[in-house]
């Protein structure tokens, strides 16, 4: 267990635990240091490693400065597929604060947490989400019957969040949970649940399809249900090894990258041609002006989104030949 600062807390982590969670290639553990091939990118000489004791990471091969290093907290976001802020939060929420200064106030040591070391592989009850019609998700122009497709709802527990629930892509049983505030951008998972960047959100829905659309978050897969599309959710703009395999073994014949219309968005749609040519045919969707799918349905409606997907074009050959990271 290492000490290290999350929001100005102390906090006593298993780093390496928590590391374990998550597939790593060529993977080399040291007591004091984990050596491996970069997760942000196509390495095939390990040239990432993570500080078993401070949680400070590098890539030494990295050619963005924003996965060239970085403390725990910052790299368990990516890997979650989240963020610092979540990925704090989740820490905070598993660990607890060892201690707390404040002026003029004794230091106080909470009592201890009792926590076992489970492995991810569990369901989740389906009394985790009471479906529901999500108010929040009609004005986002998910429509009610896809949201009762997909099993959206509410936890009697997170008042004020809507309940959007990742399933298992064999057998359809709940693996995890988004909550998603109603009111604004905040968003959490749930604890003790099989890592989101294990799963495809909205595979299971798309196991009859043979062709699918790779998007970032969750309400732009819902949309592209809405216009009668089927898309898988990677849960963030780095799609994992984990991920990329359950996409291989799905067998879809042609998969459309459809990355928001930003630079990660961007980043994501190019880590894809990596694991994916050769498996699939491999078209990019363009959102012209609109930042994503939801933008495009919201503001222009279910024809300009069906239309979008009509117009995508495949990926150039020397795109898919090359290396596609630059």
């Amino acid at each position: 267990m290492s000490i290290i600062r999350i929001n100005g807390y102390s906090v006593e982590v298993n780093i390496e635990e928590e590391l374990r969670q998550y597939p790593w290639r060529r993977a080399r553990w040291t007591p004091t240091k984990l050596v491996a091939s970069s997760p942000f990118r196509t390495d095939n000489t390990p040239s990432f490693f993570v500080n078993l004791e401070t949680g400070g990471w590098a890539d030494s091969g990295s050619l963005d400065p924003e996965y060239m290093s970085g403390n725990f907290v910052k790299l368990l976001g990516y890997l979650r597929g989240t963020g610092e802020v979540e990925a704090a939060e989740y820490l905070l929420e598993k660990y607890g604060v060892l201690y707390e200064l404040k002026p003029d106030k004794p230091i106080r040591i909470p009592a201890p947490k009792v926590r076992t070391n489970k492995r991810q592989e569990i369901v989740l009850t389906e009394s985790t989400v009471k479906p529901a019609i999500s108010p929040y998700l009609l004005s986002r122009g998910i429509t009610a019957e896809t949201q009762t497709e997909y099993g959206i709802g509410y936890n009697p527990l997170n008042k004020g969040y809507t309940a959007i629930p990742w399933h298992y892509h064999d057998t359809g049983e709940i693996a995890n949970v988004k909550y998603r505030s109603t009111s604004n951008k905040h968003f959490f998972y749930e604890p003790d649940a099989k890592p989101v960047s294990e799963l495809l959100y909205g595979l299971y829905q798309a196991k009859d399809s043979e062709h699918i659309i790779v998007v970032e978050g969750e309400i732009d897969a819902l949309s592209w249900a809405v216009a009668g599309l089927r898309a898988v959710a990677i849960g963030g703009a780095y799609i994992s090894d984990r991920q990329a395999e359950l996409l291989k073994r799905a067998g879809f014949k042609r998969i459309y990258l459809a990355g928001d219309n930003d630079e990660q968005g961007r980043k994501l749609n190019r880590h894809v041609v990596s694991y994916m040519r050769g498996y699939a045919e491999l078209y990019t969707i363009d959102y012209g002006e609109e930042k994503d799918a939801n933008d495009v349905l919201t503001r222009r409606g279910v024809e300009a989104l069906r239309a979008i997907y009509d117009s995508a074009c495949p990926v150039p050959l020397l795109q898919i030949r090359g290396h596609p990271h630059g």
